[in-house]
């Protein structure tokens, strides 16, 4: 895609191969067929904007699956690193069909059944490109990771019905993810997005920054294994580099967990990964512990995860010392100013 407002539609005109654009025959919808998400819109005009395909004709996900399985069978036969950053599920909402498996829920509205077809797509292509790697003998040769680059979000928004702004149906009031803090529960959200965990994408809760992380790889990683250490994603690389035992030429933020990955090893308690957010920053030791940084009310928040890990019990008060510890991490993490860790962004 040209840029990130453009990536928000799935139907694009164009797309960039090696520098090149290439036409996407039959698209031609200049914002790339990107829906409008207001949930004011009556449920009729709404359906009938994004059931209109005019314009509309090859599905972005369509394109990037079969430009992967091409490059997989075009390099089976030498190593290969390959990075799909889908875009589903994402918003505005914009699937090609229902799919089958839910479409005919009686618990789900239009909306929902389409979110849900966009999650299940994504689970399809998902199962398509193991397959592939089954079928040309590459699956006990590929590690394959799964990863979210944020946490869950509202896109099926309906007034009355898991509402934006996000505020809670039953007192009417909107979350501000302090006082009031965002569950799915309150908000109406059939899907429980966040795993029961308080707020979503932009928050520093854990329902904004603590995602999926799923690693496959026949043969050499024990199937099912759950671990509990506290990696991010920004650990990525140096555990690649760790894994191909390439010498990394500068230092990083991130460590290895290859360890963890392939002998289930432990990380160190005071381990931590630092976060920011469009709240402020905050940190997670790997023996669970969190503080937070509220900016609106310049105030800290210290969590104890594996026993509160819905950040309803605020222990600031009861552990000064280990709260002062963490802040200090936080603030030299954040290079002396809080307002470093402060995502202004989207």
């Amino acid at each position: 895609y040209l840029d990130h407002v453009r990536c928000h539609g799935f139907y694009p005109p164009f797309l960039f191969e090696n520098g090149e654009i290439v036409t996407i025959a039959g698209n031609t919808r200049k914002d790339c067929g990107k829906n409008t998400e207001n949930m004011h819109m009556s449920p009729e005009t709404s359906h009938a904007q994004r059931w209109n395909l005019e314009g509309k004709k090859q599905y972005s996900q369509d394109i990037f699956l079969e430009k992967i399985l091409s490059f997989i069978r075009a390099n089976q036969d030498k190593p290969f690193f390959l990075f799909h950053p889908t875009q589903l599920p994402h918003g505005p909402i914009s699937i090609p069909k229902v799919h089958p498996e839910v479409a005919d829920n009686p618990n789900l509205t239009e909306l929902e059944k389409e979110y849900a077809s966009m999650v299940k797509m994504l689970d399809d292509h998902v199962g398509i490109i193991i397959s592939e790697l089954k079928k040309l003998g590459l699956e006990e040769n590929t590690m394959i990771v799964f990863a979210s680059d944020n946490g869950h979000e509202i896109y099926y928004a309906q007034a009355g019905r898991c509402e934006k702004p996000y505020r809670n149906l039953k007192t009417g009031k909107l979350f501000d993810n302090y006082e009031s803090k965002y569950y799915s529960d309150l908000s109406g959200d059939v899907f429980n997005g966040n795993a029961d965990m308080a707020g979503l994408k932009r928050s520093n809760l854990e329902g904004g920054v603590h995602i999926p992380l799923v690693f496959y790889w026949k043969g050499h990683l024990e199937k099912g294994k759950a671990r509990t250490e506290v990696v991010t994603n920004y650990d990525f690389l140096p555990t690649m580099a760790d894994l191909l035992k390439v010498p990394l030429p500068v230092s990083k933020d991130g460590i290895s967990f290859l360890p963890v990955l392939l002998e289930n090893r432990k990380l160190p308690a005071d381990r931590h990964v630092v976060f920011g957010s469009n709240l402020g920053p905050g940190l997670v030791m790997n023996d669970g512990w969190k503080i937070r940084h509220y900016r609106k009310e310049k105030v800290f928040e210290l969590y104890n995860l594996p026993q509160d890990p819905q950040e309803r019990n605020n222990l600031i008060q009861k552990n000064p010392e280990r709260a002062e510890k963490m802040k200090t991490i936080l603030l030299q993490e954040c290079g002396g100013n809080l307002e470093n860790g402060v995502n202004r962004a989207g």
